[in-house]
């Protein structure tokens, strides 16, 4: 679901950017005098745990492969508008060191992962999960079935990005110059792995990570990050751990976690729609492409638009496999240290460049000073009048 450089036209790139940056400056606006806080740390583990979970690649049918993308536990324990940032970051992360997707695709994914998905999550697990309280097993399956929305809604606007581009963009001949199959092929051959087996896989994957997080640390869940959707968020002034303290079991678990990526690299094939220019010079490619696309062959040549675009930029560590490491599987581990390392050190600089604004320490002192009593969450409130 990355989409690389060239299979989506300029103007097509340049309008996805536009609404995700809209939605990030909302993002940021609320999350603002929260970031030298309590979030930051949660920010970024969720950030590097959705970059690490999207390097585990499952094979789906058509000989492509896909993966998990840990955008619904992401939106259940920061809210849409946290989930949005942080799996930004690990996109921006992965695109510009890794080459898992594109840079003048960036906005693409982004909207379509970070933002469709967070949005779609989030109204799943609060239509599912209701007023239970944190630890109910129905708020489990309500993330479980969250990611599994979220992550074929993302499929959707994916393959529909990809099916327009030969309606709307063509050469004097006809022949597409960009992503080069409609959408009668495109949303088949999208949403059939994703419906099946990637979305089993974020079902998963987010409702485990509720559960794990019900049992071991259910204060995380309890926060009102969760409810940022609704109204500006307000730390309890009764919670006495900071962020880090409640994060840093978890990152023990994720760089457990990164040891097992190379598992990730052990399914065939390619992701439908992220071929190479190259891939379509290749006989034994073009055999591939048509098998995953309903049996319809690619174009003769290389689409003119995806060969130019394709090169706009290149990544230091292509595929997670550094050059300077001969073993892939090491490659891959010290790929999912080093890019969870940049996802830290990028909200650890933001965070101090966010606290050490006068204005914003002032406004999250005044929330705080305003807060005379600790906002609840539904299901908080829901627990403490079941009690009573």
């Amino acid at each position: 679901m990355h989409i690389p450089d060239g299979y989506l036209s300029p103007t097509t790139c340049a309008v996805l950017y536009g609404a995700a940056l809209s939605f990030w400056y909302v993002a940021f606006a609320r999350l603002k005098r929260l970031l030298n806080a309590r979030l930051v740390p949660l920010l970024a583990l969720a950030s590097a745990f959705c970059f690490v979970v999207m390097m585990f690649n499952i094979p789906l049918p058509g000989g492509t492969t896909g993966h998990a993308v840990g955008v619904g536990a992401a939106s259940v324990v920061l809210g849409p508008w946290g989930s949005m940032l942080s799996l930004s970051i690990a996109l921006l992360i992965q695109a510009l060191f890794f080459g898992d997707g594109g840079i003048t695709t960036l906005g693409a994914n982004c909207f379509n992962m970070a933002i469709v998905g967070s949005l779609v999550a989030d109204l799943v697990y609060r239509l599912v999960s209701g007023r239970a309280q944190i630890t109910a097993s129905r708020r489990a399956i309500a993330a479980g079935l969250a990611g599994y929305a979220a992550i074929n809604a993302s499929a959707l606007i994916a393959a529909f990005e990809f099916g327009i581009q030969p309606l709307f963009f063509k050469d004097a001949s006809g022949a597409p110059l960009y992503a080069p199959y409609p959408l009668h092929i495109a949303i088949p051959a999208m949403m059939v792995g994703h419906l099946t087996f990637a979305g089993m896989a974020e079902l998963v994957v987010s409702g485990g990570v509720v559960a794990y997080l019900q049992r071991t640390n259910p204060s995380i869940l309890g926060h009102s990050f969760s409810g940022l959707a609704a109204d500006d968020a307000h730390l309890s002034v009764s919670q006495s751990k900071s962020g880090w303290a409640l994060a840093r079991p978890l990152w023990i678990r994720l760089a457990v976690l990164m040891l097992l990526t190379p598992l990730g690299i052990l399914a065939a094939g390619t992701a439908w729609g992220e071929w190479s220019a190259r891939d379509f010079a290749s006989s034994e490619m073009r055999d591939q492409i048509a098998s995953a696309s309903s049996d319809a062959a690619p174009p003769s040549r290389q689409p003119q638009g995806l060969e130019r675009l394709s090169s706009v930029w290149s990544a230091p560590f292509p595929q997670y496999a550094p050059p300077f490491v001969r073993r892939p599987a090491f490659g891959y581990v010290m790929s999912a240290m080093f890019g969870s390392g940049l996802i830290l050190g990028f909200f650890l600089i933001a965070g101090s460049i966010i606290g050490s604004n006068p204005r914003s320490i002032s406004g999250a002192k005044n929330g705080r000073a305003s807060s005379i009593k600790p906002v609840r969450s539904g299901a908080e409130n829901a627990g403490a009048k079941g009690s009573s």
